[in-house]
């Protein structure tokens, strides 16, 4: 079927020049360009959804945090110019979607920036990158970059460096996929080392450069104990969102970023007592420094969230 976004006729050059002028993502003083993105905050419970199933559109949203509409790994590719329909004719919040593109070295990624300029959509996740270079193509968006393979994971400190990347995400199957293996986990549902690793060095990269970090889905939707653990884990090791599935885990990553009333309890006296005092200190038994302040200070921006 020809039409608007299957390379039909009537398509778009995808290579045209994006508009100029004002944008409303941008944080710099004069709205102009170069476009300076502001800092990633969506979360903490980021929800794909295949961008071919608008009838899931509005649960999504209702949700989740922040949908993410998939045109990749989602979509069967016969189906992917029905999801670039269903994109614009389906407007979500643009303040709350991010749209996850095909790779950038695919004839799918031109066709899904044809249909992206027809949307008020400029948050994206790049599906597979693995170059500043590719980044770069994406200047007008504000760009997540997925470092789901090999190559992308080993150049992630480089992608974090773009100036339009507001946050890095990895992903396990692909990365392992691109190994030749088989299992990013053991039969226990512990992550193989590699994949630890590289959840590791994506985070890593990304806070270097004062980036966000999302940690990557967990598959087995019934097993909330184990999103639990590892949502429980990314709060604690400085992710800043974790994406999911299915509109179940939602509820599980929302608590697990939510601090209790006894952290927030303990963050407000530590750093009240810190007021009133000099250097190294003992707080209930602990030493207390300046890197422990700081935690405490993120467990009250959290609670604030």
């Amino acid at each position: 079927m020809s039409g608007s976004f299957d390379g039909g006729p009537l398509d778009p050059d995808p290579f045209e020049e994006y508009p100029t002028g004002p944008d409303r993502f941008d944080d710099s003083p004069t709205g102009l360009s170069p476009f300076t993105p502001a800092p990633f905050t969506l979360g903490p419970a980021l929800l794909f959804c295949p961008a071919d199933r608008p009838d899931r559109y509005a649960k999504a949203v209702e949700r989740a945090d922040a949908v993410i509409l998939d045109l990749e790994d989602a979509v069967a590719p016969a189906a992917r110019a029905d999801a670039r329909r269903a994109l614009i004719e389906h407007p979500l919040d643009p303040m709350r979607t991010i749209v996850r593109i095909n790779p950038a070295d695919t004839a799918d990624f031109a066709l899904d920036l044809a249909a992206l300029e027809r949307t008020e959509y400029r948050d994206v996740m790049l599906a597979k990158t693995v170059s500043f270079g590719q980044v770069e193509l994406l200047d007008a968006f504000r760009v997540i970059a997925l470092c789901e393979t090999a190559a992308g994971v080993i150049s992630a400190s480089e992608i974090a460096a773009a100036r339009n990347v507001v946050a890095l995400m990895w992903g396990a199957e692909d990365l392992v996929a691109s190994l030749g293996g088989t299992s990013s986990r053991f039969p226990d549902g512990r992550y193989r080392d590699v994949a630890r690793q590289a959840r590791s060095q994506v985070l890593l990269a990304a806070r270097a450069h004062d980036k966000a970090a999302i940690d990557t889905v967990h598959l087995d939707i019934t097993d909330t104990v184990g999103l639990s653990d590892e949502a429980v884990d990314a709060v604690a090791s400085g992710f800043t969102a974790t994406a999911c599935i299915h509109p179940s885990q939602v509820e599980v990553i929302r608590s697990a970023y939510q601090p209790t009333a006894a952290e927030v309890d303990y963050a407000l006296g530590l750093l009240e007592a810190a007021a009133s005092v000099r250097g190294v200190f003992q707080h209930e038994g602990r030493m207390i420094d300046g890197p422990v302040l700081r935690h405490a200070e993120a467990v009250l921006r959290r609670a604030a969230r």
